[in-house]
């Protein structure tokens, strides 16, 4: 009986020593999360539910200290006032763009004379443009819906069935209708892929990838779409053959927006990827400080997508004959510092 009597009490205190290891471990841990040291290797915690307790200490310590040495660093340029050095710009591939020859000043006077001779000049003087739409011949689903919400994006814009009829024919009936442009929008395995835009009657005609596709349903917090002609932003396009795209891609909005319905639809291009967003904007007063005057505020309607140029063709569409000014390769973006528009 002394022998039991031992053995349950030695089992009792080793429970009792290994809870206070477990204390002691704890107040350890915290002592070097506190002391922002972060000695410990969360992967090597066998424990999920400990693992992910010391985790989410250790990146709010680190969160903590970036803050505080950030709020130290204003301090001090505060306190040198005009003697306290320049702010580190930080590099990105933008900045360290490789230099084009291409590259040219929007508001040169050569450009302004080719942007008066070249072929959307007359949709920029008032000329509305009559923009039409189709797909492959069975679309699937998906593509109709995009079709659809293209159909909301673009003003005036026609839908035609594809059915069996070759594209060359389309063009034709197109022109003879008196439309501008033909949007055909391509697939792939159910999925929408690409986006070919033919502008009429004599071209040019380019392909885009597209990708990042969503729908306004799929936007948190979304405003509602108007029937108003949307106001238009091209940014970034730098270079000749940038710019025109850019002008390609405007031309298929009217010239002429109407500013009550505070719609504005945005192409940002950046590293040859063209980010499509549509907001609505509003002036609200600031009542905190009435000096300032109105405060602009923004909600997005969509759909939202990326567009990437693929190919850039002269003329209308035409796989034998036709001549290309641009064709991308993967080997064109060896460098992550080249880029074209």
């Amino acid at each position: 009986m002394s022998d039991q009597a031992a053995s349950s009490s030695s089992s009792g205190k080793n429970k009792k020593e290994r809870k206070n290891e477990k204390r002691e471990q704890k107040k350890k841990d915290q002592l070097t999360l506190g002391k922002r040291q972060w000695k410990i290797n969360p992967n090597e915690i066998k424990n999920r539910t400990r693992r992910l307790e010391v985790y989410n200490k250790i990146k709010k310590e680190k969160n903590k200290q970036k803050r505080d040495d950030k709020r130290q660093k204003e301090k001090d340029r505060e306190a040198l006032g005009d003697k306290a050095p320049p702010k580190q710009v930080p590099k990105s591939q933008d900045q360290m763009r490789e230099p084009e020859d291409s590259i040219v000043d929007m508001m040169d006077d050569e450009i302004l004379e080719d942007e008066a001779q070249d072929e959307f000049a007359k949709y920029f003087n008032g000329k509305a443009p009559k923009v039409a739409i189709t797909t492959g011949s069975i679309p699937s689903r998906d593509t109709k819906e995009f079709v659809y919400h293209m159909m909301d994006l673009i003003p005036g814009i026609t839908y035609y069935r594809r059915r069996k009829f070759y594209l060359k024919k389309i063009i034709k009936f197109l022109i003879a209708k008196d439309f501008t442009d033909l949007i055909v929008i391509n697939e792939y395995q159910r999925h929408v892929t690409s986006m070919m835009i033919i502008h009429l009657p004599d071209g040019p005609t380019a392909t885009f990838r597209i990708s990042g596709v969503r729908y306004p349903q799929h936007i948190e917090e979304r405003g509602t779409m108007t029937d108003h002609s949307p106001e238009l932003i091209l940014n970034n396009f730098t270079t000749r053959m940038g710019h025109g795209v850019g002008r390609m891609l405007a031309s298929l909005f009217p010239q002429l927006p109407e500013f009550e319905g505070r719609r504005i639809i945005t192409f940002h291009n950046q590293r040859d990827y063209i980010f499509l967003r549509q907001h609505r904007y509003i002036f609200d007063a600031d009542p905190e400080n009435k000096e300032v005057g109105l405060k602009p505020r923004i909600q997005e309607i969509g759909p939202r997508m990326t567009l990437k140029l693929l190919r850039l063709q002269q003329g209308t569409f035409d796989t034998t004959e036709g001549e290309f000014e641009w064709f991308g390769t993967n080997r064109m973006y060896v460098s992550k510092r080249k880029f074209y528009m």
